[in-house]
């Protein structure tokens, strides 16, 4: 399937936030997902306030698939009172070879296709990470402390390749795009690994979500940035950006990294931007940020974005936000 393809401008390229600055579940242990309305409109009144118009649904914070279809029209209704669009959903810690989980997670995943669709959505983006191991539930930063790693083994990649491309399928069929993000020790960890991935997919609608400071971040040696982004961003459909600041020996005996604006870290996006629009990259551009005050952090980084872009009349831009639910 052929995707359309649009080109904007630094006012109207599609930039979303995530909702990390906001508790997935409350200090009484009320899951955000199970919120009653004015939880819901409380958070999208303080997006919209930062100068959001676009959010990314993460399932850690709000499941689709499993929001009644009431429940579904009053998230939206709410979201269009605030001027704010939800584009896309971003499904993490599911994966399809998750030993044990492969079947469930596999039909969780065709459910938040179809509730993507059903909410109007354009991009469903997912990966291969599974959820923290208790090491990683125990740190102050999850990724110093080790987590699962896709085995080594032939087959396990083959089922992988399969089950992706059936879900990529789905989303075609759907008129969606699917994202598949980088992350340290899956089969979407390395530039090389994540480019024969998404080759041996092998359909149109299926990309990468080049987030390459999930591998820059990490507390060990690690590819160079520059050479990440030159191999994956030809296949890049999707984008979620963040920054860290890192520090390593020479000798590759440590490494550290601390969360930073974009404009701050390690990653130049100002030369990554420019090759990006080289490339053609069209994508919905989400802010990614841990810890301190996350939406403020992704309400800096987008007006930093909206800097590094291309100006001028756009030849077939459109305001995202406009129509939305």
């Amino acid at each position: 399937m052929s995707i359309e393809r649009a080109e904007y401008t630094a006012d109207t390229w599609p930039i979303a936030t995530c909702l990390h600055g906001f508790q997935p579940v409350d200090e009484n242990g009320l899951a955000l997902h199970d919120a009653p309305p004015e939880v819901w409109d409380a958070m999208l009144a303080e997006v919209e306030g930062v100068g959001f118009s676009l959010i990314e649904l993460a399932d850690s914070h709000i499941r689709p698939a499993d929001l009644e279809p009431s429940r579904r029209e009053e998230f939206l209704a709410i979201a269009q009172s605030h001027g704010i669009g939800v584009p896309s959903v971003h499904l993490q810690r599911r994966s399809v070879i998750m030993p044990g989980h492969e079947e469930s997670n596999l039909d969780y995943a065709h459910r938040t296709i179809d509730a993507a669709a059903e909410w109007g959505m354009e991009v469903f983006s997912t990966g291969l990470h599974q959820p923290f191991s208790p090491a990683q539930r125990r740190a102050l930063w999850f990724w110093t402390a080790q987590g699962p790693r896709d085995p080594d083994d032939p087959e396990v990649w083959r089922q992988a390749v399969s089950r992706i491309r059936e879900l990529g399928r789905h989303a075609a069929d759907l008129g969606l795009r699917m994202a598949l993000e980088l992350y340290e020790d899956t089969y979407l960890g390395t530039a090389d690994s994540a480019v024969r991935f998404v080759k041996e997919v092998g359909l149109d609608n299926v990309g990468l979500n080049p987030d390459v400071a999930n591998l820059i971040r990490l507390h060990r040696p690690v590819e160079d940035w520059r050479e990440l982004y030159a191999k994956t961003l030809p296949y890049a459909n999707y984008w979620h950006v963040k920054n860290y600041t890192r520090d390593e020996a020479a000798d590759g005996s440590w490494a550290t990294s601390v969360p930073s604006t974009m404009e701050a870290g390690l990653i130049d996006y100002r030369r990554v931007f420019k090759d990006a629009v080289a490339l053609g990259f069209d994508g919905i551009i989400l802010c990614e940020q841990y810890g301190g005050d996350s939406l403020g952090v992704c309400a800096t980084n987008q007006r930093y974005i909206r800097t590094l872009l291309p100006r001028g009349r756009a030849i077939a831009a459109e305001d995202r936000s406009e129509g939305m639910p």
